[in-house]
C-alpha cells in the first residue's frame, strides 16, 4: 500500500494527474504498478489502477488477474472497479474513500448517480440503434468455436 502511496504522489508531483497510485500483487510480487496519467498523456482512461492492470496483464501474459489483489491509493472509480472485475482480481485494498477524493475536486458519485438511471434517462443519453445486425453479430460470435473464452 505504500508504494501505491509513493507512485500516487510521484505522478501527482510531476504533474501527471491526480493522486492516485496502484499495484497489483500475485503471489507477493508486484507484477503491475501505474499512477494517473490522465493529464500527462491526454487519455481520461489512464487512471492508476488502469495503468497498473495493463501492466500486470502484459507482464503476465494474461488477461486475467485470478489470484492478484490490488492496493491503491484511492477507492476505485467506477471505470476502475469496472476494469477489477473484468480482470477477475480478488481483492482491492484502499487508502482514501470516494468521499474523501470528492472533496479534493474527483467526484465520482456523479457517475455512480448515473449509472443508477435507465440508460435513456442519463445526462449523456444511450440509444440502441441496428439491434438486429448487432444481436445477429453477438450470434456469430457466440457460435465460433475458436473464440475467446472470458
Amino acid at each position: 500500500m505504500r508504494r501505491a502511496i509513493a507512485l500516487g504522489r510521484r505522478g501527482m508531483n510531476r504533474g501527471d494527474g491526480g493522486p492516485f497510485g496502484a499495484v497489483v500483487v500475485c503471489r507477493g510480487a508486484i507484477v503491475g504498478e501505474g499512477w494517473n496519467r490522465v493529464v500527462a498523456t491526454n487519455d481520461p482512461t489512464a487512471h492508476g489502477e488502469i495503468v497498473a492492470i495493463r501492466t500486470a496483464c502484459r507482464r503476465l501474459a494474461s488477461f486475467r488477474l485470478s489470484g492478484c489483489e490490488l492496493y491503491t491509493s484511492g477507492e476505485p472509480c467506477p471505470m476502475c472497479l469496472s476494469a477489477v472485475y473484468w480482470a477477475r482480481i480478488d481483492r482491492i485494498f484502499f487508502g482514501f474513500t470516494v468521499g474523501d477524493a470528492a472533496r479534493i475536486g474527483f467526484d465520482d458519485r456523479v457517475v455512480y448517480r448515473q449509472l443508477a438511471k435507465p440508460a435513456a434517462r442519463r445526462t449523456i443519453p444511450a440509444v440502441q440503434l441496428l439491434a438486429d445486425e448487432a444481436r445477429a453479430l453477438a450470434r456469430e460470435y457466440a457460435a465460433n468455436p475458436r473464440r475467446a473464452k472470458y
